[in-house]
Parts: structure tokens; C-alpha cells; sequence
């Protein structure tokens, strides 16, 4: 069955219905399809703009349908052109002429935009969801990690002392931001195209605010052209997927780090690894490189459907329909994503010694030396520069600047005193840093009950 071809004289060629047709993949709109065909024929209904028994007679089957779809009584085949044919033949097939009527005042350009716009709806919600669970697990590990003394990088060089916590809680800050950005993005795409037509709105008195309303959109959109032609929700959710996805990335380059041998933080739980089909000593961060790798992939989406839309004209164009695969596929990458990192991160083990080891031997501590003689006198330059030289002597002879003798501190400046190394010690340093935002233990604790009250609501 078509929805058209009363204008053509010859059937189109096999490969081009194959070519044209999109039910391969619009299938997993069909819940959406029939939930805006039910509030369309309700609306028809409620209008008199076709009888109201017939109304109630479409509702009726269309819930059956749906029912039969998901009980898996009925199955959705590629023998039609794509999710809206099969829902209208199935229902024709089983109430006959009344069936032709749940297409009036409608069409194919307003219900797509209709179905695609309830789909990322529910998307939005459920990454939005995802995404929350991971901060409860990334909440956890920060809770577990407050006085966890690791190395902070610039560079990729050990810079100064923080914590766990604390590297952790950039991450947090980062995915709240998406969760702010999809949150967003909803308000903004909540709007209801059903009734624009095909590009200019119909004839029949239909009731737009009614089925917007149905289906839980904010208002009806205002502009029909615009309606039917519009995907900017849909590369707007792209965007906000491709930067969770950078987010991830960022971090599964650092779990990779710390779980080389060389760093030696963390060991990745069995149940997140793999190992290698010659050596028998490895375990790979496989679900970290994965998830880095596939980063590319969800960006691919967001460029491909930018370049889609970048020449279109007003209003609908074929050229749309590649709107669905690729992101189809980014949506279920990203949702994976979440869902495995939440997973991995929560079962992971941390080592501590190792960390604070590591932290110790860096020189993470230059720049507390260099406030205590600040703080007794020196101007910040002189001190900055004493300090460089102390690095310099101590990694001549391979030591860190708490290995140095009270007299050699003396050798570099008369200012240090035996409190010298109280105040370069790693609880000094980390301790000490009390400005809001800062890894001291008092100030992490009041983020993680910042973070607490903001999951709670």
C-alpha cells in the first residue's frame, strides 16, 4: 500500500521504493506514529469533522495496534514504504473505510515532523536520566575520595597537589552542564507541529491546541512552513550529545593513563575489561578506548545532518529523511555510553599509595615553598625563581624538596626555617586550600552537599 499514486500511470522501479523507502529504520517511531494518530483522531472527533463514532473506532484500533506491536503479535515488515503507511494499512485492514479517514486534515510532512519531535522528546528525558545516575555514581567514588592526595596536571606534568574528589568533581560540574543543555534544548523543541499540513496549514477547522495539548507539548508551533522543515532540536540534541560524548572521552583518556603500568591509579573491574588473545598478562580498558573512539562517530552525526540542512530551501525536502539513521545511531551510542561508564566507574579501584606517591615525587608542592617565603617577606618573583633553582638542584640528585635538609634549604635562602616542611607536606597543601572551589577537604564537602541537594531535586 501507498499513501500516494493516484497521479502516476507506472509502478515505481524496485529500486527506487528500496532507495526511497525508510521503514528499516523509522520502525522505531511507530509507538510516536500512533500516539499522534490517536490524538489527531480525537481531535477530528471532538471538531465534527468526521463523525465521533468513527473517532472512537480509529482510537479504539490504533490502541490495539500499539498493543499488538509491543505484545509482539504484530510485526513490522519492509514491504512498506516506511512506519506511517504500515500503522494506516494495518489500520484500514481491520476497519475498513473508516481507516481512510484518520489521514484528513493531515499530512505526511506534519506527522513525521510530528513522530521525530515526540521521539527526541523521550530521548531527552531518558539521556537526561542516564546521565543523572552517572553523577550518583560519580558522587559516590568523590564521597569515598575526599583525602585521596593525587597529582593535578597541566601539560600532562604533575603541577600541584589535589584530590580525588576533586579531579572527580570537574566531571561532575561538566555533565551538569549537560544536563542543563538537554534540559534546554527541551523547552525550546516543545512544541507541537501536527496540523501545519504539508507546509501550509489545511482547510478543515482543525483544533491544534487540543492535540497539543494530548500530547504534552507546550503549545501548538506558529508557523507552518517552519513546522514541517524545522530539525533544529534535533542538531541541537546532536550537539548536546557530541559534547557528553567529549565529556566521556576526557575521561576515558585519563582512566586509560592511570591504568597503564606506568601510572598505576587505578585497576578497571573485571567485569569492564578484556584481555589479549596473546598475553596473558594484559587487561585492557576496552570500554574507556571504546567510548573514546566512538566520540568521533557521534560527532560524525551532528556534521552529517548540518550538512543536510546547511542548502534546503523551505519547506519539507526529501533530503530529511537522513535526519533518522545516523542519529538513531548516535542516540544509542551516547545512551550506552552513560550506562557502561556508570558501571565502570563506581567498580573501580583506586591506589591510593601510588597516588600519593606519585603526587609526592612530582615537585606538586614548588608552589607552597614558593608561598612560604612570600608569606615571610619575599616578593613572589625572587621566591618563584629560589624555588626553580631548589627543582633544579633536587632533580640533579634525583630527590624531591621534602628530602632536603634544613641546611640546604638555608643554602638557597635564610628565610626557611623548620616549618618548611609542615608546609610543603601533601595535607598542607591540599588543606590549605580553602577558596571556594578549591580541593581542601572543608570546601569538597560542601560541593558534595551542593551536588547531594542538586540530585535530590
Amino acid at each position: 500500500m501507498k499513501l500516494w499514486g493516484g497521479r502516476f500511470t507506472k509502478e515505481t522501479d524496485k529500486l527506487v521504493n528500496d532507495f526511497n523507502a525508510s521503514i528499516g529504520f523509522d520502525k522505531r517511531l511507530y509507538k510516536q506514529d500512533i500516539e499522534g494518530s490517536i490524538a489527531h483522531a480525537a481531535m477530528l472527533g471532538d471538531c465534527n469533522i468526521i463523525p465521533k463514532e468513527e473517532s472512537e473506532l480509529i482510537v479504539s484500533e490504533l490502541k490495539n495496534i500499539l498493543r499488538d506491536i509491543e505484545d509482539g503479535n504484530l510485526v513490522i515488515d519492509n514491504e512498506y514504504e516506511d512506519i506511517h503507511t504500515f500503522v494506516e494499512a494495518n489500520l484500514i485492514t481491520r476497519i475498513g473505510d473508516v481507516g481512510k479517514k484518520l489521514h484528513t486534515g493531515r499530512s505526511r510532512n506534519d506527522q513525521v515532523a510530528l513522530d521525530m519531535r515526540l521521539y527526541i522528546r523521550s530521548m531527552i528525558e531518558h539521556t537526561n536520566l542516564l546521565l543523572k545516575e552517572f553523577l550518583e555514581a560519580l558522587l559516590k567514588v568523590m564521597k569515598e575520595n575526599i583525602n585521596t592526595f593525587m597529582p593535578g596536571f597541566t601539560h600532562l606534568q604533575k603541577a600541584q597537589p589535589i584530590t580525588l574528589a576533586h579531579h572527580l568533581g570537574a566531571y561532575f560540574e561538566m555533565f551538569v552542564r549537560d544536563r542543563g543543555r538537554l534540559e534546554d534544548n527541551y523547552k525550546r523543541m516543545n512544541y507541537c507541529p501536527l496540523g501545519a499540513g504539508a507546509l501550509a496549514g489545511t482547510t478543515y477547522p482543525l483544533d491544534r491546541d487540543q492535540t497539543a495539548k494530548l500530547l504534552g507539548f507546550t503549545a501548538p508551533t506558529r508557523n507552518s512552513l517552519d513546522s514541517v522543515s524545522d530539525r533544529d532540536y534535533l542538531i541541537e540534541y546532536l550537539s548536546d550529545l557530541s559534547i557528553i560524548m567529549m565529556h566521556l572521552s576526557r575521561l576515558s583518556e585519563e582512566i586509560c593513563i592511570w591504568n597503564s603500568n606506568e601510572y598505576g591509579f587505578t585497576e578497571i573491574d573485571d567485569a569492564y575489561s578484556t584481555g589479549s588473545s596473546i598475553m596473558p598478562q594484559k587487561k585492557n580498558p576496552d570500554i574507556a578506548e571504546l567510548v573514546r573512539g566512538k566520540t568521533g562517530r557521534v560527532y560524525g552525526a551532528l556534521v552529517s545532518l548540518l550538512t543536510v540542512m546547511k542548502g534546503l530551501p523551505l519547506a519539507y525536502n526529501k533530503d530529511m529523511q537522513e535526519d533518522k539513521e545516523l542519529s538513531f545511531d548516535a542516540i544509542d551510542t551516547v545512551n550506552n555510553s552513560i550506562i557502561l561508564f556508570t558501571g565502570m566507574i563506581v567498580t573501580m579501584k583506586f591506589n591510593e599509595n601510588r597516588m600519593k606517591d606519585s603526587a609526592m615525587k612530582g615537585f606538586t608542592n614548588a608552589t607552597d615553598a614558593a608561598d612560604y617565603l612570600v608569606k615571610h617577606g619575599m616578593p613572589f618573583r625572587d621566591a618563584h625563581r629560589v624555588i626553580g633553582e631548589m627543582v633544579l638542584y633536587c632533580l640533579d640528585r634525583n630527590i624531591s624538596l621534602s628530602d632536603l635538609t634544613l641546611d640546604e634549604f638555608k643554602e638557597f635562602s635564610e628565610i626557611f626555617d623548620g616549618d618548611i616542611y609542615d608546609a610543603i607536606s601533601l595535607e598542607t597543601c591540599v588543606d590549605a586550600r580553602l577558596t571556594k572551589g578549591a580541593p581542601g577537604p572543608e570546601r569538597m564537602r560542601e560541593a558534595i552537599n551542593e551536588y547531594e541537594k542538586y540530585l535530590s531535586e
